[in-house]
């Protein structure tokens, strides 16, 4: 990644846009706020990629100003930011982000910083802003464009949206859902890598705007299928009813077609590695590790795998019987399960609580690979740990459901 020709910075513009870290740090949620609603106001097409969930929880923006606050602090090094960038990209693919929509993007954002900041948005920041945007955008167009030929290039792959129709719907738990997914065409489709996500297109009667969710890839690859299990997400304080994951639980059946892209994402099992491999999960965060769970088992690895598994209780403890039934038949397979709020009913699990470094000392290896999904405070509290614990962060592997916060 460069931002060379054409796009190759002046001093002066990067010691400008440096300038700006600061007020980034403090205004930047604001004007990253300020921006999609001026660009949706303006481009409410764009709302058939975006997802309005986040929008209205106030990740996105979140998401954005932290991208935007390491660019400007890398703007004379892009490439420190690669892995940020990488991540952006797959995510941008999946969603079929094309160069076209970055001019709309660069328009509004210098907008949004001019608008908030007002007085203090001397031209010489702005002008160093418009040409920092360019580099920027350029670098991210370069990356697409690669992984764009690469999803079509791969045996079984394909460009933009493919039809996909639900072969079976299995109910995992009172909140978790799977969906077995076959190509309508008959035709082969790509494997992809345990962990990695697809983009699923909905339409739904009287929405005005078409609905895009990635969703992990829930069983191993090689089968024929994608499989995909969606929780339920109910209103709760702060947290607007998920209308795409109600819509396929409750209206969606067997037969029903859903367009899909290539699967996607940099958040995957490093399967050349033989050091013990932890997984560690919180409610659905367990998907992307029941696809590198199943891959372990049916590859037949001797590699020593842990399942730590924690949930509100047996109600909505998914996959149980299938973990179950892995341990039995992999010997070197061991799953620990933790509820915060057993049943009177509920007896199969290991603690009750949460997961806490004295604990998770207990009943893994430090000396391990450790990949870990969740709600957003459970991955807090477990990366805390292992920080704690001293693993080092090239044995440290996350994911985030939804736009890409900060652990640290």
């Amino acid at each position: 990644m460069s931002t060379k020709s054409p796009y190759e910075l002046s001093e002066k513009t990067i010691t400008t846009v440096k300038s700006t870290v600061p007020v980034l740090a403090e205004h930047g949620e604001a004007i990253t706020t300020h921006f999609y609603k001026r660009m949706f106001a303006d481009h409410p097409e764009l709302k058939n990629i975006f997802n309005m969930t986040n929008q209205k929880a106030g990740r996105q923006p979140r998401a954005l100003a932290n991208a935007v606050y390491a660019a400007a602090q890398h703007i004379d090094d892009l490439t420190a930011i690669l892995p940020t960038v990488n991540q952006i990209a797959e995510k941008h693919r999946s969603l079929q982000v094309k160069p076209e929509h970055y001019p709309i993007v660069g328009k509004y954002l210098l907008i949004a910083i001019k608008e908030v900041l007002g007085d203090a948005a001397t031209d010489d920041i702005m002008q160093a802003w418009e040409e920092a945007y360019g580099a920027i955008a350029h670098a991210f167009i370069q990356v697409e464009e690669k992984k764009y030929e690469q999803a079509v290039a791969q045996d079984g792959g394909w460009s933009g949206y493919r039809n996909f129709k639900i072969a079976k719907k299995v109910k995992e738990s009172a909140v978790i859902t799977s969906f077995y997914l076959e190509p309508e065409d008959g035709k082969k489709i790509t494997s992809y890598h345990p962990g990695q996500y697809i983009t699923v297109q909905i339409n739904m009667p009287h929405s005005e705007y078409t609905h895009l969710r990635q969703y992990s890839l829930s069983d191993a690859p090689g089968k024929g299928y994608y499989r995909i299990s969606v929780k339920r997400e109910e209103a709760g304080p702060g947290r607007p009813e998920g209308v795409v994951s109600s819509y396929l639980h409750d209206q969606l059946e067997e037969g029903a077609v859903l367009p899909v892209t290539a699967p996607a994402g940099d958040f995957y099992l490093n399967e050349e590695n033989h050091e013990p491999l932890v997984l560690i999960s919180g409610g659905v965060g367990l998907t992307p590790m029941m696809s590198m769970l199943n891959r372990m088992v049916h590859q037949n690895s001797d590699r020593d795998v842990y399942f730590v598994h924690a949930a509100h209780n047996q109600e909505v403890h998914a996959f149980k019987d299938e973990v179950a039934d892995f341990v039995k038949e992999s010997p070197s397979v061991q799953a620990k399960v933790v509820y915060s709020t057993p049943g009177t009913e509920d007896s199969a699990y290991d603690r009750e609580g949460r997961i806490d470094l004295p604990w998770l000392k207990s009943v893994v290896p430090y000396d391990a690979e450790f990949y870990f999904c969740g709600p957003e405070g459970f991955m807090r509290e477990v990366h805390s740990s292992l920080k704690e614990w001293g693993v080092p962060d090239e044995q440290i592997h996350y994911e985030f459901f939804g736009p890409e916060l900060s652990l640290h």
